[in-house]
């Protein structure tokens, strides 16, 4: 699963990496992006990408109470377009969701041990999302999922599953309103780049109210 992450990399190179007018960019540095919060995504419209927040927990359009999004952090990259839950945004729906690093918890010495994942020199990347509208409120509440799969040989060890990781070459298919089925099957598959690296980190990073430089910092 993908349960924290982290969101600290330049407009300049959020720019670059998602092709976006670098003056759209505009996000305040997160070391511990938590459920529910606001997070950022690329979506496109007419051909055109946005950077657009969203709440973190996919809210379905049926839905009675939007409550049921904290429970819907991440969706199964194998049942996803079957689910009730996600098939519709699975179908029309798909945005890559930002990010520099993620976090994951290995059971060690009695406790769980928070690892972190990053790209070689710091670079931004994209999990494969699917977001939704939900307008059952005072207003439209939209929302997001981040996919996942099987770990790859990075993970294997500390945990059975990470988030899809979007290699920048198919950005551009996985936006794609008209995307085949099988071609985005094709997509949620473990990363397989050797320039994912990790390492063991505090156990400050438990509490998402850290939320500083200090979340990334090796373990002692």
């Amino acid at each position: 699963m993908c349960g924290r992450y982290t969101l600290s990399a330049p407009a300049g190179r959020l720019a670059e990496e998602f092709q976006l007018d670098e003056g759209s960019v505009d996000l305040t540095p997160s070391y511990n992006v938590a459920p529910t919060q606001e997070v950022a995504a690329v979506l496109e419209k007419e051909g055109e990408r946005r950077l657009e927040m969203l709440r973190w927990g996919l809210i379905p359009s049926w839905a009675d109470d939007p409550g049921i999004g904290a429970r819907m952090i991440n969706a199964r990259s194998e049942t996803a377009a079957e689910k009730p839950s996600f098939r519709s945004a699975f179908r029309r729906r798909r945005c890559l969701i930002a990010a520099d690093g993620f976090y994951e918890w290995k059971r060690e010495n009695g406790g769980k041990q928070p690892y972190y994942f990053h790209m070689q020199e710091g670079r931004p990347f994209a999990f494969a999302g699917l977001w939704e509208s939900w307008d059952k409120g005072d207003g439209t509440l939209r929302s997001c999922a981040i996919l996942t799969t099987r770990a790859n040989s990075v993970l294997d060890g500390i945990h059975d599953r990470m988030p899809v990781i979007l290699p920048s070459g198919a950005y551009d298919l996985w936006l794609d309103p008209d995307a085949d089925r099988e071609q985005l099957a094709d997509l949620l598959i473990p990363y397989p780049g050797d320039d994912l690296e990790t390492y063991p980190v505090s156990r400050f990073v438990n509490s998402p109210r850290n939320n500083d430089e200090r979340c990334i910092e090796p373990a002692a």
